[in-house]
């Protein structure tokens, strides 16, 4: 698989897009991977968008900006900022900005009773094949909780886990799915983004 075949993943549990099959996420810029068959109750239940770093082109509105586009644009300015920090940081190569993203841990049977969700954003990396994810630089923070019984190391460990989840997460989704079906996917997100010049799926 070439370094296009692996431009969005994820979600968790058991990997399925939201029309319910591995590989059949709808673009929005960047892929949104995620399980969302009605009653289907999963102990770890990760989603999140994301974006090829590659594939950003820019990182400021050019100067013949509609005043849509710059309305727009300011309102998004600070995760363009985060984006633009991880590329000075981490570079673009086997790299993808994780963002819009979430996990959940249900530590018993019912969901409302026993649930441990996380905010996260950042950046993942790919071995060097580009075909499975060895590592992440997430911030990661709690989002929400309903277990009465919580207590802070718990939620310092379960939010150290989510990395974990995260990478799991991503390479079930690459080994669930059709190497040439994602291939030609990607080849089309990243037209697309051309066409665009590099602001799909960040609301642009």
């Amino acid at each position: 698989m070439s370094s296009d075949a692996v431009g969005g993943k994820a979600s968790s549990g058991s990997t399925h897009s939201s029309e319910s099959k591995p590989n059949q996420s709808s673009l929005a810029g960047a892929l949104r991977i995620s399980d969302e068959r009605d009653g289907f109750h999963r102990p770890v239940d990760v989603q999140f968008d994301c974006l090829p770093l590659r594939s950003v082109t820019r990182l400021d509105p050019p100067l013949d900006a509609s005043p849509g586009l710059v309305a727009k644009w300011s309102r998004i300015v600070a995760k363009w900022s985060r984006i633009k920090q991880a590329i000075d940081t981490h570079g673009t190569h086997n790299a993808y900005y994780l963002h819009n993203a979430f996990c959940r841990f249900y530590v018993t049977n019912n969901p409302s009773a026993g649930m441990i969700a996380f905010r996260f954003e950042g950046v993942l990396f790919t071995d060097a094949t580009d075909t499975r994810a060895v590592n992440t630089k997430l911030n990661v923070t709690l989002d929400q909780e309903n277990v009465s019984w919580l207590e802070q190391h718990v939620v310092k460990w379960f939010a150290e886990t989510v990395s974990q989840a995260v990478i799991e997460e991503f390479n079930r989704f690459i080994s669930h799915g059709d190497s040439e079906q994602t291939k030609r996917r990607l080849e089309k997100l990243e037209q697309s983004l051309q066409q665009s010049g590099g602001y799909l799926g960040m609301g642009l």
